[in-house]
């Protein structure tokens, strides 16, 4: 899945901006990497960065990706997922928006919610520390996978394997 060229180009030229006014010397690696991701609408964990940079770039290097992911994210260029099983993955999407997690998969898709943006923050989570940002992050089974699945109840749901009602019965679905 990959984002509109237009928009790709604006998320490139807001990079730019932001590395010149942070002093960043703009890179050709930076800017590959950095449109790696600004492309892609997969939220991209770094291997899927490097793989797909060193198509044009086979010289780069995996240390290379990782530092400059990290160096966009203090950028605020990036925004961080994760982790899932032990990746970290990467968003270039600046506005507001919540995520989908498809536990079977992986796949990360974007929606917006207005219910979801007016949630207020808690006391309790204030009195951890200063809230820089939040987001909701929903997981479940994606509709690929679920019409993939061994079949469905008769009420249309489906049917989830014994580690998924496990994850669910833990709470971490």
């Amino acid at each position: 899945m990959t984002v509109d060229r237009h928009e790709v180009e604006r998320r490139i030229e807001r990079f730019k901006s932001v590395a010149r006014g942070a002093g960043v010397k703009l890179t050709h690696q930076r800017l590959e990497i950095f449109r790696a991701v600004a492309s892609s609408a997969e939220h991209p964990s770094a291997e899927a960065v490097y793989k797909a940079v060193r198509r044009s770039m086979p010289t780069v290097s995996l240390d290379t990706v990782y530092r400059t992911l990290w160096l966009l994210t203090d950028l605020g260029l990036l925004t961080t997922l994760g982790p899932r099983q032990g990746s970290v993955r990467f968003d270039a999407n600046p506005e507001h928006h919540h995520h989908y997690l498809c536990v079977r998969c992986g796949q990360v898709l974007d929606f917006e919610s207005s219910d979801l943006d007016a949630l207020s923050i808690p006391d309790s989570v204030n009195r951890l520390g200063r809230v820089l940002s939040a987001h909701v992050e929903v997981r479940g089974v994606c509709a690929r996978c679920a019409r993939e699945s061994a079949g469905t109840p008769s009420d249309g749901s489906p049917r989830f394997s014994s580690h998924e009602r496990r994850m669910h019965a833990e709470g971490a679905s």
